[in-house]
């Protein structure tokens, strides 16, 4: 949590959940095929090297794997987050045991020690079939008897798998077979999707992160929630005129926030596109830790002001209330936590007793 000062001294409790986190293992003894393997996670440290404040760039080494300890004090500690969403990807052709499997050993460890920390999400891919559908099935039921549910899935549209002796190099969301899941979801309650709908990562195709496909599914699922992942950048424009239409569709900012710092003019260009086409209800914030630590994300995002002209134009204000509901009020709602009754909890679990946590006080406005 966060306390905010305003110009006029008054504080400002600010509730922070990050839709959007991982805890991945790239390094080289999980590298099934080491090209592409190797190739991915350069990639993602391009990333994060090429948008980070410098003072936040990490070696390459512990890019590669830093474990659960690192994520407690990166992101509860350091980072000012309430409540994490782990969102995981698979990438089983690339990595042995999987690159970041929403149900890891990791994963799992941190959750059972910190259950009101953490949330948990599946992920599917339609093209695993029948026993795809059974696995999807067992873990959810699994859960119900844990301290989580399972609310919200991970689709990776453009993930390779090799079918048939052939590799397959992505799915579509509105495909016959992507419609059975998305019934199977219903069936079970898992209520939120959250197709990566963004920037390629190499050797990944662009195309099969389009966010065309979403549109047909949101019409055709309109009782389940999908929160597109990275609000479709670089396709932007097709994302809002898809997303100010249905209105079950979410902006999520994991990826577009790390523009914040060294693209700030796109950045609130891009927010301004965002607040006029959703409005303030349906934008969620995420940081992709580790690809960016969420401590100059959050604390960027508070101090951050629409440029005059931008207000102008696009006919919007980013107020105080306004970054309070994106940072994780409306995360929450989506998830179904009261945030008043979360506060309490966090402020006496066993995070804040270990590490002493006091919410820093930023002040913001002139």
């Amino acid at each position: 949590m966060i306390v905010v000062e305003t110009p006029d001294g008054k504080r400002h409790d600010v509730f922070v959940m990050d839709y959007h986190t991982h805890i991945w293992d790239a390094r080289p003894e999980n590298w099934l095929r080491p090209q592409l393997a190797k190739g991915w996670i350069d990639c993602f440290y391009d990333y994060h090297k090429g948008l980070s404040p410098e003072e936040y760039i990490w070696d390459y080494n512990t890019f590669l794997w830093y474990g659960v300890d690192r994520t407690i004090e990166d992101v509860f500690v350091k980072g000012h987050v309430d409540v994490a969403v782990f969102m995981g990807v698979g990438l089983r052709y690339f990595y042995r045991n999987g690159f970041d499997d929403t149900i890891n050993a990791d994963q799992l460890a941190a959750m059972h020690k910190y259950p009101d920390r953490f949330v948990n999400s599946a992920t599917w891919d339609p093209r695993d079939g029948e026993a795809g559908l059974r696995r999807l099935e067992d873990l959810v039921k699994n859960y119900r008897v844990r301290p989580w549910q399972i609310k919200s899935t991970k689709l990776y549209t453009a993930e390779w798998k090799e079918m048939d002796g052939t590799v397959s190099k992505g799915w579509r969301l509105d495909s016959k077979e992507a419609f059975e899941y998305l019934e199977k979801n219903r069936e079970l309650g898992i209520s939120i999707q959250v197709p990566h709908k963004g920037p390629t990562v190499w050797p990944l195709s662009k195309d099969s992160f389009d966010v065309h496909d979403v549109d047909t599914a949101a019409t055709s699922f309109q009782d389940l929630t999908f929160v597109v992942t990275h609000s479709g950048a670089p396709r932007i424009d097709d994302f809002c005129w898809i997303a100010t239409q249905e209105k079950n569709v979410y902006a999520g900012l994991a990826v577009v926030m790390a523009f914040i710092h060294k693209r700030p003019r796109y950045f609130a260009e891009v927010l301004g596109e965002l607040l006029f086409w959703c409005g303030p209800d349906r934008i969620l914030y995420g940081s992709d830790y580790a690809l960016w630590h969420p401590k100059w994300l959050t604390e960027e995002f508070l101090k951050f002001e629409l440029p005059k002209d931008v207000e102008k134009e696009y006919g919007v204000e980013l107020t105080l209330e306004t970054k309070k509901k994106i940072l994780g009020e409306n995360a929450a709602k989506l998830w179904g936590i009261d945030v008043n009754e979360a506060k309490k909890k966090l402020a006496e679990d066993a995070i804040a007793k270990q590490y002493n946590i006091k919410p820093p006080i930023i002040k913001i406005g002139k």
